[in-house]
């Protein structure tokens, strides 16, 4: 998944919300060493150095514009570009944090335990992902595409690679004295209306489908697909959307 640096900083203090609500969660034991898998432009990261100011703090990111905003904006912080299915750093970590990424990526079965295997005693994986595919502003996405002129230029139906809450306790308990595991509906309100939530998607879910489109089609894509969100989402007499969000919620402590 492409990300926009400067589109996602956007709405930037709806977005680390969760993430903070998420890294209260996770006991404080004094980690010698935490993690940001999937950083992005540093705004979980720092959350994480706050949270925990006497832990070693380091950043992951397969965006190489991501992790140059994130080093612009804490540049004490070590911020290295890779794939999380690539990283092999055996730990230990007092904290791996994984905030709005994990969700693209399989097997989960796997990897979370995975994780959990480089924890030392007492560490917590925390993890936040959007639960949101089945939401009307990510099936409008699917639903243009292919009813576009544009369809076979464009991704198939993407999916993402969540369980349940359940799932994910049993997952993880054999391998944890503690999961944690909820899920979140947040309510964003957004001035601006209809373009509010469309600019919101184009700095994460529309990307994939607007860069293969010339500059026309992506007008009338966006033409369409604001007129579809209109009528998807409550908007209210002041013009402010207000947009619905689901998140699944994990903290696993060795």
């Amino acid at each position: 998944m492409s990300w926009s640096p400067e589109q996602y900083r956007r709405f930037e203090d709806d977005r680390t919300r969760p993430v903070r609500d998420l890294l209260a969660a996770v006991p404080d034991i004094g980690p010698a060493r935490a993690i940001d898998l999937g950083c992005g432009p540093g705004n979980s990261t720092e959350i994480l150095r706050d949270r925990f100011p006497g832990a070693e703090i380091a950043g992951l990111d397969s965006s190489p514009e991501m992790i140059e905003a994130a080093r612009k904006r804490l540049p004490g912080i070590r911020f290295e570009v890779g794939d999380i299915l690539g990283w092999e750093d055996p730990g230990p970590f007092g904290v791996i944090l994984s905030n709005a990424v994990l969700h693209w990526v399989p097997n989960h079965e796997r990897l979370l335990p995975g994780l959990v295997a480089r924890l030392d005693g007492g560490g917590s994986l925390a993890v936040q992902m959007p639960d949101n595919m089945a939401e009307p502003a990510q099936t409008l996405m699917r639903e243009i595409a292919a009813a576009g002129p544009w369809a076979s230029k464009l991704p198939p139906e993407q999916r993402t690679a969540l369980g349940s809450p359940e799932w994910y306790h049993g997952v993880l308990r054999p391998h944890c004295r503690r999961v944690d595991a909820w899920r979140t509906t947040y309510l964003h309100v957004l001035p601006g209306g209809a373009d509010a939530i469309v600019e919101w998607f184009k700095g994460s879910g529309l990307r994939p489908f607007l860069a293969p489109l010339g500059d026309e089609e992506r007008a009338e894509y966006l033409r369409r697909y604001r007129e579809s969100i209109a009528g998807a989402y409550t908007i209210l007499p002041d013009g402010t959307a207000l947009l619905p969000f689901p998140r699944l919620f994990l903290v696993a402590t060795r």
